[in-house]
């Protein structure tokens, strides 16, 4: 993840789950009861209550209760939690309003009644346009269609204003003793309403409409104007995407992966599988490779591709982290579906053998490749550390796997061991191996030189161990649900371990004090461990809610490197003799595509950095312009 994309997922801890309509609705009456204290004088502190309730607490549970079915009704999908908070968080506006209104009058004795009530037309106008705006990022419907729901509130406190104030009166055109009875008991009661609603004239409700209007208009110009670089590059509306990601964050919808499948692209991806099985067919362990990269946040896309794959295999799965990066993130889940379907295909394809080399190391550079031949396939592990990295792209992945066949292998599953960075918040370069850096052609000639080696390495009978704890630990702390999972290989007389940790990434040094405390405790029994590297899946699911979640910055190192010794421990008590085997297939599924994470990152941080300005200006307009109707009227 580039400083950019963190920027973009980092603004998730702003969004929250909406809460339960009725706590919504409670509220909002708390609060108009409080504000009618404060804004009538009827005498009585419960009068004054009550008609706060009335008049600001009823026209909120109207919108409350009401937004949502007419909203559905029209193609929306707004939900009642959301309906009730936006109607709460608009009556905190109205409410807003009116005291400061109230407090102009006290301090400038030359603003009266009529200043409040231009202060309400003005409030009742904010509250429809903020519902507008809203309502056209959720429900994605025109703004011709999203007015209807967005004036449910508006029109209802107009409606009461205008029944209690005896605005009625000045249009009452006749009609007989019937009709007449009908409208004074209906749609005239200004002798039930607080004394100062009689000020209110019919012309108010025409500035109000004209004022809705204006309103309206400007959240158009403001959409349209942020939206036109959206649709200009990608070809969708920001509005989707702000939808999408509000709704996963907050209510845990899937509805960002609509916006995904907009913009991705086809791509064709290897999905390699190393299996192994014991003496009586049954499997030990399966290692899945898709070059996949397992995003973008929490499970939309393939943000849980590692525990999807792993509960595919038989034995215990083992879902390194591929050589990709976030344009090579799938676009929904459902793409999950043919990456699993290509794994069990080459799983099927594979042919045992049973026996394996030894483990070697090879450097160029800062990197770093552990390698390991299974007849005639390899499989690779690379690393940066202690040196911080992030992603290596797909195409240096696919370079330095051609330059390890080029040594005579049939297969290569080259993981990337994602194991050493320091974070996105404060750092430009987090180290991204990109084709044409130094670091890219470190790893193909340390990939090259690891299947040199190994290319005429002796072959020898292969025991395998394993173990794995889910551990106690959430993903909001770092750990997603594979929690440890260790292998253990022994070879001859040489022992390499493997072990993966289910998180994004782990904080520096922290690698480097697993595999020492490893080799530590295996000398201390006089059994040593010759070789250990450290993985993560890269998993997601960590990454909900937070940009950088990585494996021990929220949970102590120290227990981590404890239960890791422990599962080294166990898995070597679990050695045994298997065969092992490898076969790749490809699979053709739809990803973000070449630079379109970039640009998505790029183009919302510039709506976030220049909307404000740009949403303060368009107000101030509309502003401007009411006060020139007040005056002209």
């Amino acid at each position: 993840m580039t400083a950019t994309q963190g920027d973009l997922a980092s603004l998730s801890r702003y969004i929250f789950a909406a809460p339960s309509w009725y706590a919504s609705v409670a509220f909002a009456l708390v609060v108009a009861a409080v504000a009618g204290v404060g804004a009538f004088d009827a005498g009585f502190v419960l009068e004054d209550a009550w008609q706060g309730v009335f008049f600001i607490g009823v026209p909120t549970v109207v919108a409350s209760l009401l937004t949502t079915p007419v909203d559905r009704r029209l193609g929306g999908q707004l939900t009642y939690n959301r309906s009730s908070l936006l109607a709460l968080t608009c009556e905190g506006v109205l409410v807003a309003v009116m005291a400061g209104a109230g407090a102009a009058t006290v301090l400038f004795q030359r603003l009266d009644q009529q200043f409040v009530f231009d202060a309400l037309i003005v409030g009742l106008a904010s509250v429809f346009a903020l519902r507008l705006l809203v309502l056209l990022a959720i429900s994605g419907k025109s703004v011709v269609v999203a007015a209807i729901p967005a004036s449910i509130q508006t029109a209802a406190a107009a409606f009461l204003v205008f029944v209690y104030s005896g605005t009625m009166q000045y249009l009452y055109l006749g009609g007989g003793p019937l009709a007449e009875t009908l409208v004074e008991i209906v749609m005239s009661r200004a002798d039930e309403a607080p004394p100062a609603l009689g000020a209110i004239v019919a012309v108010d409700f025409v500035l109000l409409a004209v004022l809705c209007v204006l309103y309206g208009f400007a959240v158009w110009v403001f959409v349209r104007f942020i939206d036109r670089p959206w649709e200009r590059s990608l070809g969708v509306s920001m509005l989707d995407f702000l939808r999408g990601f509000v709704g996963h964050i907050a209510e845990g919808t899937d509805e960002l992966e609509d916006f995904f499948e907009q913009i991705g692209e086809k791509a064709v991806v290897p999905v390699t599988v190393l299996a192994f099985r014991c003496g009586d067919g049954s499997e030990k362990a399966r290692f899945v490779l898709p070059m996949i990269h397992p995003g973008p946040m929490g499970e939309i896309g393939g943000g849980n591709l590692p525990q999807r794959v792993a509960e595919t295999a038989d034995g215990l799965g083992f879902p390194p982290h591929a050589t990709a990066g976030h344009d090579f993130n799938l676009v929904t889940q459902r793409e999950l579906d043919a990456i699993i379907e290509t794994a069990e295909s080459a799983y099927e394809k594979i042919e045992y053998g049973d026996t394996a080399s030894p483990s070697v190391r090879a450097q160029a550079g800062d990197a770093k490749v552990i390698g390991q031949a299974f007849g005639d396939d390899l499989m690779l592990t690379a690393t940066y550390a202690p040196n911080c990295t992030d992603d290596v792209m797909y195409a240096v992945g696919l370079s330095a796997a051609a330059e390890a066949r080029s040594s005579g292998f049939d297969d290569v599953l080259l993981a990337d061991a994602h194991n050493c960075n320091d974070g996105i918040e404060d750092v430009e370069d987090i180290g991204h191996v990109y084709p044409g850096s130094e670091k890219s052609f470190d790893l193909m000639e340390a990939a090259r030189d690891a299947a040199t080696d190994l290319a005429d390495a002796p072959r020898s009978e292969i025991r395998l161990g394993t173990a794995w704890d889910p551990t106690d630990w959430e993903p909001h702390e770092g750990i997603g649900p594979l929690g440890v999972r260790v292998a253990v290989f022994e070879v001859g007389d040489q022992t390499t371990a493997y072990v993966l940790v289910d998180g994004n990434n782990m904080e520096p040094g922290l690698r480097d004090r697993i595999v020492a405390a490893v080799r530590e405790d295996a000398e201390a029994t006089d059994d040593p461990v010759d070789a250990v590297e450290v993985l993560t899946t890269d998993n997601h699911v960590v990454n909900k809610t937070k940009s950088e979640n990585q494996v021990g910055a929220a949970i102590s190192q120290d227990a981590l490197v404890a239960l890791v010794t422990d599962l080294v421990a166990e898995a070597r008590g679990d050695l045994e003799p298997v065969e092992a085997g490898m076969a790749s297939e490809r699979a053709e599924v739809t990803v973000f595509g070449n630079d379109r994470t970039e640009t998505l990152a790029s183009h919302a941080n510039a709506v976030i950095s220049m909307g404000g300005a740009l949403a303060g200006a368009v107000i101030l307009a509309a502003m401007a312009i009411s006060v020139v109707i007040f005056f002209l009227t």
